[in-house]
């Protein structure tokens, strides 16, 4: 192996590391908020649950926005045209600014409504719109956190993004404690204590993330009046690489709102069950989409440093052989830890027996996530061929999941489980799809910079 491969494995780790232990801190919180919200009420869990399909929604918004501008801006790295990556930056933030706001309105003016769309449970949905009320207002701040941190990962910098985890880890755990227990003398707000809890989490993390940019960073070096100032060519540029995935996200995060609306007209031990494997899910599978990230960003770069197809090819098999194993390892932590993790929970024998189920088929499942995933909007997109997600998600989720989930759960009144393997079984449908993508190379694109406006996109060699 030579020094160049080892350089890029190296990176493709040592991010990948980086980024999952920042994501591990992300999601140990929220499996703390859960086990604590689970032993406060089963009814509040629930309710958090549900809103958590609206967060997901936000998420996937920002992370297709960030995804745009990582290929984009790590391209420019790979050519070190800074100038470049403020101008797609600014757009990214742009974009991202109007998306939270827009989302925030609307929870501020319909919070009832909104929770309607999710569930039709009233005891459920009262405990939702409680805590609604004081998580609408992390939609702002998660969107400008996530942009910037998304231009920094592009130019190899992903420590901040751990260091921005943990300093809000453990005031997030203690308030979460105090506030929904009552404990150490504050009041005793349940479901709006773990909503209190978050939005002074989310105020750290942008007040980290800023001090960083502007006193430490020496990379990028943004400017205050640089956050927000871009070009029209950049403008047409993003729309024409980064919107694809963006609405690939969005399209994935109503999806994943739509399979919530279906879970959650279930029984109510399916939304709570639910609501603890998205969670052991999640953390299950943080080296899956850390390597998704790191892929892209390491692929965009060599092929903006002008790497041969033959180098670029080498690189994409290596990845997807270590996507494999990721896989097989994030399936075996899933089932070794899933009894000890469920033990926590103070729920109902049937929501303990709905969690069990819905973690063995995951376990499955996981696998092909953490191959097609990572391929697919790892080393596809950061190719620069970033439509072809779009399409894909498209045809395995409207045309496949959702129809088969809603006949199985509505129609045919299939048992709860199969309609779960239904709502999970594009993840392994997507993995032949994957692997010829990749082989065929024909993602390998240009994308210049310089002149946006200008560019005509093409195959590269």
């Amino acid at each position: 192996m030579d020094s160049k491969t080892k350089a890029f494995y190296k990176s493709f780790i040592i991010m990948t590391l980086t980024v999952a232990f920042q994501n591990l801190i992300v999601y140990g919180v929220n499996l703390a908020d859960s086990v604590m919200m689970g032993a406060y009420s089963e009814t509040a869990l629930s309710g958090v649950g549900i809103c958590n399909n609206i967060q997901y929604l936000l998420h996937m918004c920002v992370m297709g926005i960030a995804s745009g501008i990582t290929v984009i801006a790590s391209r420019c790295w790979g050519e070190k045209d800074i100038g470049s990556m403020k101008l797609i930056s600014a757009v990214g933030n742009v974009f991202a600014l109007a998306i939270s706001s827009l989302l925030f309105a609307l929870c501020a003016v319909s919070p009832a409504g909104i929770i309607s769309l999710f569930t039709d449970k009233s005891s459920v949905a009262l405990e939702a719109v409680e805590y609604l009320k004081i998580i609408k207002y992390t939609y702002i701040i998660y969107g400008a956190a996530q942009i910037l941190l998304a231009v920094l990962r592009a130019a190899e910098v992903v420590k901040i993004g751990f260091y921005v985890s943990l300093s809000s880890f453990g005031i997030n755990i203690l308030l979460n404690y105090a506030l929904i227990f009552g404990k150490f003398g504050f009041p005793e707000m349940g479901i709006r204590g773990a909503a209190a809890a978050t939005l002074a989490s989310r105020i750290i993390e942008i007040t980290v993330v800023i001090a960083y940019i502007f006193l430490i960073d020496k990379r990028i070096k943004f400017k205050i009046y640089e956050l927000f100032r871009s070009t029209r060519e950049m403008v047409k540029l993003y729309l024409r690489k980064g919107l694809p995935l963006f609405a690939s996200s969005v399209s994935w995060g109503i999806a994943m709102s739509i399979q919530g609306s279906i879970i959650g007209r279930l029984v109510e031990s399916a939304i709570a069950a639910n609501s603890i494997v998205t969670t052991l899910f999640q953390v299950a599978s943080i080296f899956t989409y850390a390597g998704a990230g790191a892929a892209c960003v390491l692929i965009a770069k060599i092929i903006g440093e002008k790497a041969d197809r033959k180098t670029i090819k080498k690189r994409s098999n290596g990845l997807q052989l270590l996507f494999l194993v990721i896989g097989v390892i994030a399936s075996v932590i899933l089932f070794s830890v899933k009894g000890l993790i469920i033990g926590f929970y103070d729920a109902t024998p049937e929501t303990l027996h709905y969690t069990n189920v819905f973690t063995l088929i995951l376990c499955v499942t996981i696998i092909g996530t953490s191959y097609q995933c990572p391929t697919l909007t790892g080393i596809v997109s950061g190719g620069g061929d970033t439509s072809f997600v779009l399409r894909n998600d498209i045809i395995f989720m409207w045309l496949i999941v959702l129809p088969a989930s809603a006949l199985s759960a509505f129609v045919f009144k299939f048992p709860v489980a199969v309609t779960f393997t239904c709502l999970k079984a594009d993840q392994i449908l997507k993995c032949p799809v994957a692997f010829f993508k990749a082989k065929s190379l024909n993602w390998i694109k240009k994308i210049q910079t310089g002149e946006a406006g200008e560019a005509e996109e093409e195959q590269a060699g």
